[in-house]
């Protein structure tokens, strides 16, 4: 049932559930209101809610039987937390709760799902940590995690990325570079979203299987970035932006050789900007300004093409795009003699005129000393 895009008003009509099964029930970016009803997590396969004015809590009804693929609930009134039966619902590829009012910690108890691809958490109260030593994150399938915008805090362990996805550390096949998510439904329903990347706010009417993302921006996130970061040669779009990372820029940053777009600014990032990221030709897009960066910054087309903008607000950082070279004339004058005034000038030229003939004189009566001293007459 495709009804997207209408002026639907009120509750959704609880007919629906008497469908004993529906492929797709897509009632998104209308005004529907109320609440979700509990029975469409046991009959719906992709359930799109997106863009309504839906309010409270969604149910906790999922179980093992669930054939769930797609929940997106964005842009909506929910409170409350994740309803944990989700974890039962093993045929979940996409879950996207953005832009609503979700006070929970992050859900590490969704790492195990077997065909999870994406997560959309922005833009919602979500905090605490999102690195545990008891249960580190694994998300088999994952492409895409946005938690941007919460207030997830703490820092990132050395190997935080090490046991991520395999679609984010092995580059795609061949066969996978023009595939869109769920082009292999039978009812042809493909999922869209929005993201930030690039530093706009975009849709994707599409969803490339090929498409990597993570945005942790605008959280309270600090210590240093992760050298593991490295290891996620897919990604395409790594945001970090608006948090408190300290510590240098990681070199193996350039390893990522399908990146697009790289924004680390409004940071506390010291040191130099790696000049191995001069060799990433993808990249089209770098933000580092507002962080504690000095040095010369990369020369490469693709950061001497960046707006100034994207480099200011640092220390020391010099070369293009910014204005300030890095080779500075050395000034050998004496700033003392050059502010003294005209009069002054006039006194220590008089001095040095007296002060010739005064040491001439001393001179030849020392001499003529000397030789009285020694039995010559001058």
């Amino acid at each position: 049932m495709f009804a997207s895009n209408n002026s639907f008003l009120g509750d959704i009509p609880l007919a629906l559930c008497n469908q004993s099964y529906l492929g797709v029930l897509d009632l998104s970016h209308n005004n529907f209101s109320g609440s979700v009803p509990p029975c469409l997590g046991k009959s719906v396969e992709d359930l799109n809610l997106r863009n309504n004015n839906i309010i409270g809590r969604l149910p906790d009804i999922f179980n093992k039987d669930s054939s769930l693929t797609t929940l997106d609930v964005g842009h909506n009134q929910i409170t409350g937390k994740l309803p944990r039966s989700l974890a039962n619902c093993t045929s979940l590829e996409i879950l996207n709760m953005e832009s609503n009012g979700i006070t929970d910690t992050f859900p590490f108890w969704l790492k195990d799902l077997p065909n999870l691809q994406v997560i959309v958490l922005g833009s919602n109260r979500f905090h605490g940590s999102i690195s545990s030593p008891q249960q580190p994150l694994s998300f088999p399938q994952i492409r895409i995690i946005d938690i941007s915008h919460n207030k997830f805090s703490g820092g990132l362990p050395p190997n935080y990325f090490v046991n991520w996805s395999t679609p984010l550390i092995n580059m795609p096949e061949v066969d996978e570079w023009h595939m869109y998510m769920g082009e292999n439904y039978i009812y042809e329903y493909q999922p869209s979203m929005f993201l930030r990347n690039k530093g706009l706010n975009m849709e994707l009417e599409k969803i490339l299987s090929t498409y990597e993302v993570v945005d942790f921006s605008g959280n309270r996130l600090q210590g240093e970035i992760p050298e593991s970061i490295g290891l996620l040669k897919s990604l395409i779009v790594f945001n970090l932006s608006n948090n408190d990372f300290t510590g240098h820029i990681p070199s193996s940053l350039a390893k990522l050789t399908r990146l697009e777009s790289l924004d680390l600014s409004q940071n506390k990032l010291s040191g130099n900007i790696p000049q191995e990221l001069a060799t990433l030709s993808f990249l089209g897009y770098i933000d580092m300004s507002h962080n504690k960066l000095t040095g010369h910054i990369p020369q490469s087309t693709q950061f001497e093409g960046q707006p100034k903008s994207f480099f200011e607000g640092n220390i020391k950082l010099c070369g293009l795009p910014l204005q300030e070279t890095c080779f500075k004339e050395n000034v050998h004058s004496t700033p003392q003699t050059q502010q003294l005034p005209k009069q002054e000038m006039l006194n220590w030229r008089a001095a040095a005129i007296g002060y010739g003939p005064g040491v001439l004189f001393g001179l030849v009566i020392g001499q003529s000393h000397c030789f009285i001293q020694t039995g010559f007459v001058l």
